[in-house]
């Protein structure tokens, strides 16, 4: 299959299927991810790519179209197209934020916001899925990663599971938390959603109001059958993607 190589590193196999927007945007994201080119710079001037490349305009359009759309660039008026940081990229898999910003260098940093002991309230039970009354430890933390704001996370663990404090759960993960305690998490029901961030929401993620959020809540068990958290998070649009693998 004959490919072509570009200055800029880029290399596309005009024999593949895969449609050449989507080779280049693929690379360009690479790129952005390893840091070869870095957030704040410029990318260089869409014709002038598309010359290199030997790409039509509306194919190198396209393809920076689709990363605008994935939060890789931003078109600013007078400046251009920009990189931003890269989102945070995360698996289907039973693993905590934390662990997944940490494991790929991400800096991960908490601010514990609330902290309550007690039965779980009707609003728990209708946020997070928690039965009504149950003894639990309700924390509200924002997810930081390489110094900006990530997600708004409430979690509600059982106090039979664990005694949770305020600066363990500033300090590690809440997944890194319940294996120390014996209560690994082995099996959880998920559900992933999308909806337009509130004023308040929109101020502590450093967004716009109405700008879109992901939202996950979980519940988990441990192999022992034990429920041993519930949770409710919601995640920058702009800066978290879920991330499937399907097999057949």
């Amino acid at each position: 299959m004959a490919q072509q190589a570009d200055p800029h590193g880029l290399a596309l196999d005009r024999g593949s299927p895969v449609p050449l927007y989507f080779q280049v945007a693929t690379q360009l994201q690479q790129m952005i991810e390893a840091g070869e080119l870095p957030a704040g710079d410029r990318l260089a001037n869409q014709v002038d790519l598309a010359q290199r490349l030997g790409v039509s305009r509306p194919t190198m359009r396209r393809a920076i179209q689709y990363l605008v759309e994935r939060g890789m660039l931003v078109r600013k008026r007078g400046v251009g197209t920009q990189i931003v940081h890269p989102q945070v990229r995360r698996p289907v898999e039973l693993t905590s934020l934390y662990d997944d910003l940490a494991k790929t260098g991400r800096s991960p940093r908490t601010e514990l916001r609330e902290l309550t002991v007690g039965p779980s309230t009707k609003s728990m039970s209708d946020e997070l899925g928690v039965p009504e009354g149950l003894e639990v430890t309700w924390f509200r933390r924002i997810r930081y990663a390489d110094g900006e704001p990530l997600a708004i996370m409430q979690n509600a663990v059982p106090t039979s599971v664990m005694t949770i404090l305020p600066a363990q759960i500033e300090a590690r993960g809440l997944y890194e938390l319940l294996r120390e305690a014996d209560h690994v998490p082995r099996m959880a029901t998920q559900a992933v959603g999308a909806r337009a961030a509130v004023t308040a929401e929109a101020r502590e993620l450093g967004e716009s109001r109405g700008s879109p959020l992901l939202t996950m809540s979980r519940t988990a068990w441990d192999e022992r059958g034990a429920v041993v958290e519930y949770g409710a998070h919601v995640y920058r649009a702009s800066r978290y993607s879920v991330e499937l693998t399907l097999t057949v």
